[in-house]
């Protein structure tokens, strides 16, 4: 059929998946087999549409249908590891696992954490250094909230939690200080946005608030102030500026949305299922084409 492109997939293609629920927003398949065809590799990636009730089969499914490995995505980062054979240390500092490994010789899973080294490592790439000045004020206290300031604190940021729930911030401020000892880390919340970000050097959006599609919502509090000589991070990737970002930017803010934590995060995994480092450039305008064509 004309303008049909059929990928070639024989007994030798090597899979691997993307497990959520939903999984259909997902850009991981066409940014990984983007990268595989790049580098001639006879590999996939698949989204695999999982319930919740149904997600110990599908891991046991997926060693048993010899899949190479997956990610994994909301909302079985954390309830898919006690199913796992064995998890890496970022899983134990950050307590959740973004990326599976399926050994070959004997089907077990081992489960990885690679959003904190996207995190910092778009981070370096837009120039942004941390250490022990860096006064880094964190939306929310989720998932993402976990991943980012164990990657903060461990590079010695003062960090500020700011939570709708004080209480759920406390919790994850007193796990960070419990896994690294002596590091500075609060919680406080939205009520005290203003106090807190006057002299904030890097301010992170980990909420989904703004996410499409409910791009006219923002985390932050109306009548609040940006502070001056800040950067704002959004982990948002769809839009790929969100309202959040417009108004930073309109204050005098430098802006950076989240398509670079995704895009390194996913390079993080496809070395680990594979040993190749992938072309990220291509990565990156796979994305890009993907999110301006939505």
């Amino acid at each position: 059929m004309e303008g049909l492109s059929i990928a070639h997939i024989d007994g030798r293609t090597q899979l691997v998946g993307i497990l959520g629920y939903p999984v259909a927003h997902s850009l991981s398949p066409e940014m990984h087999n983007a990268a595989f065809a790049e580098l001639g590799m006879n590999w996939r990636c698949v989204p695999l549409l999982v319930h919740p009730d149904k997600l110990a089969e599908a891991l046991r499914g997926i060693a048993a249908l010899g899949f190479r490995g997956a990610n994994v995505t909301v909302p079985h980062k954390v309830a898919c590891i006690p199913y796992l054979d064995r998890v890496t240390e970022s899983v134990n500092i950050v307590g959740a696992v973004n990326t599976i490994r399926v050994d070959g010789s004997d089907g077990r899973l081992e489960g990885f954490n690679t959003d904190v080294s996207g995190f910092l490592t778009d981070l370096a790439a837009n120039q942004i250094n941390i250490g022990k000045d860096s006064r880094v004020v964190i939306l929310g206290a989720g998932g993402a909230a976990r991943a980012i300031g164990a990657g903060l604190v461990r590079s010695g940021a003062h960090i500020t939690l700011v939570n709708r729930t004080v209480e759920r911030g406390l919790q994850l401020a007193s796990f960070l200080r419990s896994s690294w000892e002596g590091c500075e880390v609060e919680a406080v919340g939205l009520e005290e946005l203003e106090a807190v970000t006057r002299e904030a050097t890097l301010i992170v959006n980990a909420t989904s608030v703004g996410m499409f599609p409910h791009t006219d919502s923002s985390p932050w509090r109306d009548g609040v102030p940006f502070p001056k000589n800040a950067v704002l991070y959004d982990t948002i990737y769809r839009p790929l500026q969100t309202k959040l970002m417009r108004d930073a930017e309109r204050s005098g803010l430098r802006v950076i949305g989240g398509l670079g934590m995704l895009i390194h995060q996913g390079a993080a995994a496809f070395e680990i299922w594979t040993g190749r480092k992938p072309p990220i450039d291509l990565m990156r305008a796979v994305c890009l084409k993907r999110l301006s064509e939505n």
